[in-house]
């Protein structure tokens, strides 16, 4: 077993149980200052923990600027003290007063919300308005992944005016999200994110010069996180969010982003059923299903494993040491994607100098909390 997630005493762990290992958490957390240079020029997004411990850790290493994507993980982050949040998330329906909730709550948070149309644009100034409050605005640019945004053109800076000349809404900058870049190798990840990026700048360049302010980009994920690092603009706002934690999704796909795994699952066999099988206590209730079965996980001491039958409740994987394993015997699992992994976690197990030191509430893993 790694060293690093030695655990000398688990009988109070009760599995299939989520684990954060604090000393890779803060090495993760300086790597990511390194990359970015400083930590103000940081904005991680707080789903892949949902964690106030987290937050108030990044809290203390100087990242003061944080993500969401629900009004949840807002309040979370709040309440930890975070006092510059991005909500970048679309708001429509209920949760148009609920940013007016939230402003009302927290006064001194300045909220940053995400808008893409005239619609929702609308009905938040006239909700502001009407509360006689105000809340900043960026607008969610497609560079690519079509998922949400507006394409850089006129009808994107037709939105921006319209921000711009609503009471109750202050234009804000711009989301720039380019998750759809998976490129392996560096140098064309590079390439793909750069060719995008000269287009934003172009875009704000000529809103700068109608008049109209831009003050942030917020640019990027995991992924691209260290290629928007390399640049020097002023205004840019780095949003890394997975290599908090890392899985073996992202190491994966983008092998130079060295990050070490800070939480992983621990599991227990529960069964024997063949000789060559051995059932753990690992179903899709706690790690993610949106990978494909057979790729949800990887048993870090069991390479050989192939998972072939996974339930609610089980994970039967087939494995020629499946001899050497008794019921009640113990492995740890990488997730392939942590961020839905954890929200599946009501708490998180600490290890620190591998003992078990604090369990970590999973806040931002509910829709709803107060607002």
């Amino acid at each position: 077993m790694d060293p690093r997630y030695h655990i000398a005493d688990t009988s109070e762990i009760i599995s299939p149980a989520l684990i954060v290992f604090r000393e890779q958490l803060v090495d993760n957390l300086r790597r990511m200052i390194a990359i970015a240079g400083r930590a103000d020029r940081l904005r991680p997004h707080c789903k892949t923990h949902k964690m106030p411990a987290v937050t108030r850790i990044e809290l203390e290493h100087g990242i003061g600027k944080h993500k969401a994507a629900t009004f949840a993980e807002a309040e979370m982050l709040a309440d930890a003290g975070v006092q510059d949040i991005f909500l970048s998330y679309n708001l429509v329906g209920p949760n148009i007063r609920r940013a007016v909730e939230f402003r009302r709550k927290f006064p001194l948070v300045a909220l940053k919300v995400q808008a893409d149309h005239t619609r929702p644009i609308a009905e938040l100034g006239a909700a502001m308005s009407a509360a006689g409050l105000t809340c900043e605005v960026i607008l969610d640019l497609d560079v690519g992944q079509h998922r949400t945004g507006v394409e850089i053109g006129p009808a994107a800076k037709q939105l921006y005016q319209q921000i711009a000349s609503t009471p109750g809404l202050v234009p804000a900058g711009f989301h720039v999200y380019d998750g759809h870049q998976h490129q392996k190798s560096r140098d064309e990840r590079r390439a793909a994110v750069l060719h995008e990026w000269e287009r934003v700048l172009k875009f704000r360049d000529e809103l700068v010069a109608s008049g109209l302010p831009v003050p942030r980009i917020v640019a990027g994920g995991t992924g691209s996180f260290p290629i928007y690092a390399e640049l020097s603009e002023p205004t840019l706002e780095l949003s890394p969010g997975t290599c908090v934690f890392n899985d073996a999704g992202y190491s994966e796909h983008f092998p130079d982003l060295v990050f070490p795994a800070a939480a992983l699952l621990l599991t227990r066999v529960v069964s024997r059923p063949t000789a060559d099988r051995i059932t753990l206590d690992l179903g899709y209730k706690a790690v993610a299903s949106d990978p494909p079965v057979g790729k949800r996980l990887q048993l870090l001491d069991l390479p050989d494993a192939e998972q072939i039958l996974q339930n609610e409740e089980h994970l039967v994987v087939r494995t020629a040491r499946a001899n050497d394993f008794q019921p009640g015997d113990e492995l740890l699992a990488l997730p392939w994607h942590v961020c839905p992994t954890s929200a599946l976690h009501k708490q998180a197990y600490v290890v620190s100098q591998g003992r078990v030191v604090d369990r970590w509430d999973v806040i931002g893993r509910d829709r709803w909390i107060t607002v």
